[in-house]
């Protein structure tokens, strides 16, 4: 069973300027999703997919590969992450090399815990699937939501639900935006989606990372998850 750990990170963030190498409580961000790939013993290579020369040197310098660069195609704004895992695969198939199992971990994935991501691999072995991923619940319930317009003025999305209590409706999801396992079932090149499960986490294990408000929450879910006071 050979595993690979693919962590995407190209130079290009927009929102917050070179945001995969920025100081994250003291230490570039992406050394942590680094760290706990390598700490977990889970893979024969944990490489780095990016187009961006200081982005590989900081990779390395905490103990990842970067066989090779990331394409011009897959650097642009538009690529998906299935288009930059498809590409790695690629790559990999035209030195010969293959993988039973892909496992990616997105470079600002701080809050990733080790214990999860094995009950994702057990998971994914265990029911014969081809993709597991982490999921949390919506902090509010979705079927609530609000459209607003420019004035000001809002309106249900679902109107139906107007008159109906938050405690009533259907619990919703969505996904953690931290980590993927792909069993590969033999294709060497090409992920598959069908047959899937996920791992339910806690908000407090959860920030998706957009903007500097973002970045200062995250800190603080750090320190509350992982540091002792």
């Amino acid at each position: 069973m050979s595993r690979l750990c693919i962590i995407p990170a190209r130079g290009g963030s927009k929102r917050i300027p070179r945001k995969n190498v920025k100081p994250f409580l003291g230490r570039p961000i992406i050394a942590y999703s680094i760290e706990l790939a390598l700490k977990s013993g889970l893979f024969d290579t944990v490489m780095v997919s990016t187009d961006d020369a200081e982005i590989a040197e900081c990779a390395i310098k905490h103990g990842a590969e970067v066989p090779f660069f990331r394409s011009e195609v897959t650097s642009n704004d538009y690529a998906t992450t299935q288009a930059v895992l498809e590409e790695v695969l690629r790559e990999y198939s035209n030195r010969g090399i293959y993988w039973s199992s892909l496992f990616c971990i997105y470079p600002t994935a701080p809050l990733a815990q080790l214990e999860s991501i094995k009950e994702g691999y057990d998971c994914l072995i265990t029911n014969e699937l081809d993709l597991v991923y982490p999921v949390v619940n919506f902090g509010y319930p979705i079927w609530r939501g609000l459209r607003r317009e420019k004035s000001g003025r809002v309106e249900f999305i679902w109107p139906e639900n107007k008159n109906t209590r938050s405690q009533d409706l259907q619990d919703a999801f969505h996904d953690a935006g931290q980590w993927y396992w792909f069993n590969l079932n033999g294709q060497k090149t090409e992920l598959r989606y069908e047959k899937n499960s996920t791992i339910l986490l806690e908000p407090l294990a959860v920030q998706d990372i957009d903007d500097l408000s973002d970045w200062f929450i995250a800190e603080l879910k750090y320190q509350n998850l992982f540091q002792t006071i």
